[in-house]
């Protein structure tokens, strides 16, 4: 890669800091609002409780002008209490929607935290449902609970159980995995047909019928770092992992679609003219952000598993110094070539005691700090200024054409306080 060069050491090896202890993250249902908007004729049904139903309300707004493809079954106190057959009430409620709605081809039986802690079984539920509405709807069930997981991971699980019931092929092929907006997926694949890779698909599709094969001679490659699960699911099918850094930025978008010209024996000259003129806008984009970011330092609270390869973006492209880079699961198999590209000196944390952890950021008073939504609001109260984690995962920041933006989500913050702070001196001054 030109331009670019590997730290002579680092992250991936260094300790980690490993802390189990009260979490700040939101539920894995969330997942559903990106998820949704995707795929097509797809709808999401989630067997929970009234609070499931109005966190899916309150995150994915008011749709004004397209019926949303998600909603609620909701468990009354009669079904947690066993006094109600809830399979028998599931059931009923399918046959409601699917006649109501024709137009859905899959549909996602999706767990939640009430769902799971009366060991309901939407696996089975969502098998004898597969068996009825067969070949018209595919019914998939994965676990959108918010125990013991963080929010993105609803994706993963969503993406894990769909790669398990994927057609088997022997044919070469690429699969693309991770859900990508719509005008980032085309930026995406016009710069690997531009590079000739033959066969390219990507999990998930908009369509059921659209929803890649995989076997022995697939290879894949991830375009977010928190599908594990997903990643595990593919391997066992057969498929070979592309390792490679995440697209953030001009650098790690270079380095992603480097490893894939790697495997598929592009030619550098083919390649040099494919990226030449977007690693240039992209590196332009970002200069433009970085003079608010240069020499700014950045602490990571744990929250949408993308804190690393955000981390290496920020350190590498922008010029920040990382003091924590807090992620709530660190599988180096996956974020490795990430962690290469950091240069050691942050520490590197997995899991959360929040309390613990609010004592290191109050102590190194970071110039940002990358947290949930319920610690945004009180640590900037106490002077420190916060980017919302969620903020990163509902906006295009991948490959070239987004470099610049996601750049700008970091620099934003600092030039508000810095507006502020010219406008009402001495309340800044008070506050920190």
């Amino acid at each position: 890669m030109k331009g670019h060069t590997t730290p002579a050491a680092g992250c991936r090896d260094v300790p980690v800091l490993k802390e189990r202890g009260q979490r700040e993250v939101f539920c894995g249902l969330t997942g559903i609002i990106w998820l949704h908007r995707k795929m097509q004729d797809a709808f999401f049904l989630v067997v929970g409780s009234r609070t499931c139903a109005h966190l899916l309300q309150s995150a994915a707004g008011v749709m004004i002008f397209a019926e949303p493809r998600f909603g609620t079954a909701i468990l009354e106190e009669q079904d947690l209490a066993g006094m109600a057959d809830a399979h028998d009430e599931l059931d009923r409620e399918v046959e409601r929607l699917l006649s109501r709605r024709p137009d859905i081809r899959q549909l996602f039986l999706v767990g939640s935290c009430p769902s799971e802690v009366i060991k309901l079984d939407l696996a089975r539920a969502a098998e004898r449902l597969s068996s009825v509405y067969a070949p018209n709807v595919q019914v998939v069930n994965f676990s959108g609970s918010g125990i013991e997981t963080t929010f993105t991971q609803g994706e993963d699980a969503c993406l894990a159980a769909l790669s398990r019931e994927l057609p088997e092929t022997d044919a070469s092929n690429l699969v693309v995995v991770g859900a990508l907006p719509d005008v980032v997926e085309d930026q995406m694949r016009g710069l690997l047909e531009g590079l000739g890779i033959p066969y390219v698909s990507v999990l998930p599709a908009q369509r059921a019928g659209e929803h890649p094969a995989v076997g022995p001679n697939t290879r894949f490659i991830l375009t977010q770092p928190f599908l594990g699960e997903t990643h595990a699911a593919l391997v066992g099918r057969g498929a070979q992992h592309i390792s490679a850094p995440f697209p953030f930025g001009e650098a790690g978008t270079t380095a992603w679609l480097q490893a894939v010209a790697d495997a598929y024996g592009v030619r550098p000259d083919r390649f040099d003219s494919v990226t030449e003129a977007p690693r240039a806008r992209a590196r332009k984009a970002i200069a433009a952000a970085a003079r608010d970011l240069t020499g700014r330092s950045i602490f990571f609270f744990p929250d949408s598993q993308l804190e690393i390869p955000l981390a290496r973006f920020l350190t590498n492209e922008c010029g920040m110094t990382p003091l924590e880079i807090g992620q709530p699961y660190i599988t180096k198999e996956i974020v490795g070539p990430d962690l290469d590209l950091i240069p050691e000196g942050p520490v590197l944390s997995e899991g959360q005691d929040v309390d613990l952890q609010l004592d290191r950021a109050r102590k190194l008073r970071p110039d940002v700090t990358v947290c949930g939504l319920g610690l945004a609001n009180p640590l900037e109260a106490e002077g420190l200024t916060t980017k919302w984690a969620i903020e990163l995962v509902f906006t295009p920041v991948h490959f070239y054409e987004q470099a610049g933006d996601l750049a700008a989500l970091f620099a934003r913050p600092i030039r508000r306080k810095n507006l502020i702070r010219a406008m009402h001196p001495n309340r800044m001054e008070a506050a920190e």
